[in-house]
């Protein structure tokens, strides 16, 4: 059990950071819907599910310390394998980069709106810590961040029940006002399985890696579902919150921090910081995961590579977060389907294969 909830604590651990922890990407992908976007949340959270127990899983029956394996081995042979393979490559590298330059300006996003701090430092020392935190092993990285996610878990669950307790206007005017939010996602369908799709490709690689180092696949497997699950929970409290506090959340950068800070400005210090772990844990996926696609880990080629890509990144970083979430986002998302069908079809292949060797053994 405990290694279902560490490996379950960890893959939510590796999906939240900037834009969910802060509620950004809640308000965007669900709230901006208003009631309806509930329907959305369930339908995440069902995708959730299944793709944390496939990617897990997946890592684990393959024993894979990088996605490139995984990705050509369940895409085939054949020319056509090759090239859907390539593809979902180019996508978890594209997304790996640009997720992980998110969370760096995220970070001065954090800093800036609760401490009123130049955002640069934040973004500096967000750099800093992934750096040196990231010359660690993978087993320690994944206890780094399965440990951190309980304390948000527990800060959402107290904002939804203090959003809910203080909400002073009627659904229907609630429901207008958040109607009224801006979102590139055309419908809360789209946006549902945009979401999922999107939250994929960022936590993939990681989640691959961290199943590879997992021996009991049962264990993988069960701590993949539960974390999607839980995670899927998470965003339809996470949307509740801010919809009972639309008036007062709707045009900040992050309206999690700023319910926290309505009930007491201690608790919006602590949960700032909270925020900033869970944007760490990202941060440090993406770019590890990222280094750990083109260079072996533990190696000095792997330590030159990574700071080389995290300084890229850090001087990226400063296009700025809101933006960045809105337009990059979605966009991940539409080609992130094409990872989500793999994985339905990837179990599957594997135990085909598996029980196809065990026929030609006999």
């Amino acid at each position: 059990m405990k290694k279902i909830l560490l490996i379950g604590s960890a893959f939510i651990g590796v999906i939240v950071g900037a834009g969910f922890a802060s509620g950004q990407e809640v308000l965007q992908y669900f709230t901006s819907f208003g009631l309806m976007g509930i329907i959305g949340g369930v339908i995440a959270t069902a995708l959730f599910a299944y793709v944390g127990m496939a990617l897990v899983w997946v890592g684990s029956k393959m024993k894979t310390n990088s996605h490139k394996d995984v990705i050509y081995t369940i895409s085939g042979k054949t020319i056509f394998g090759r090239v859907i393979g390539t593809v979902i490559d180019y996508i978890l590298i594209f997304t790996l980069f640009g997720v992980g330059v998110v969370m760096l300006a995220g970070a001065g996003s954090n800093l800036a709106q609760q401490f009123g701090l130049p955002a640069i430092l934040g973004t500096i020392l967000m750099t800093v810590l992934v750096l040196v935190l990231g010359m660690m092993n993978v087993d320690k990285v994944v206890s780094v961040i399965g440990g951190i996610t309980p304390f948000l878990i527990l800060f959402i669950v107290m904002i939804s029940v203090y959003s809910f307790l203080t909400m002073d206007v009627s659904f229907s005017s609630l429901d207008d006002l958040a109607k009224q939010q801006p979102t590139t996602l055309p419908n809360w369908f789209i946006a549902g399985v945009n979401y999922a799709s999107f939250n994929t490709a960022v936590g993939a690689s990681m989640a691959l890696v961290m199943g590879g180092a997992e021996k009991d696949r049962r264990a993988a497997a069960l701590g993949g579902l539960v974390g999607g699950f839980v995670l899927g929970l998470l965003i339809i409290l996470s949307h509740l919150a801010i919809f009972s506090k639309i008036e007062e959340v709707g045009d900040v950068d992050m309206p999690m921090l700023a319910i926290v800070n309505d009930i007491s400005p201690i608790l919006g210090t602590i949960m700032a910081i909270v925020i900033f772990a869970m944007i760490f844990n990202t941060a440090i996926s993406m770019f590890y995961s990222f280094a750990a696609r083109f260079t072996k880990v533990e190696t000095s080629k792997f330590k030159i590579f990574y700071t080389i890509i995290l300084l890229v990144g850090f001087i990226v970083s400063f296009i700025g977060f809101t933006d960045l979430v809105s337009l990059f986002y979605p966009t991940i998302g539409y080609m992130g389907l094409v990872l989500i069908l793999g994985l339905i079809y990837a179990p599957i292949k594997l135990k085909r294969e598996a029980k196809q060797k065990q026929i030609e053994e006999a």
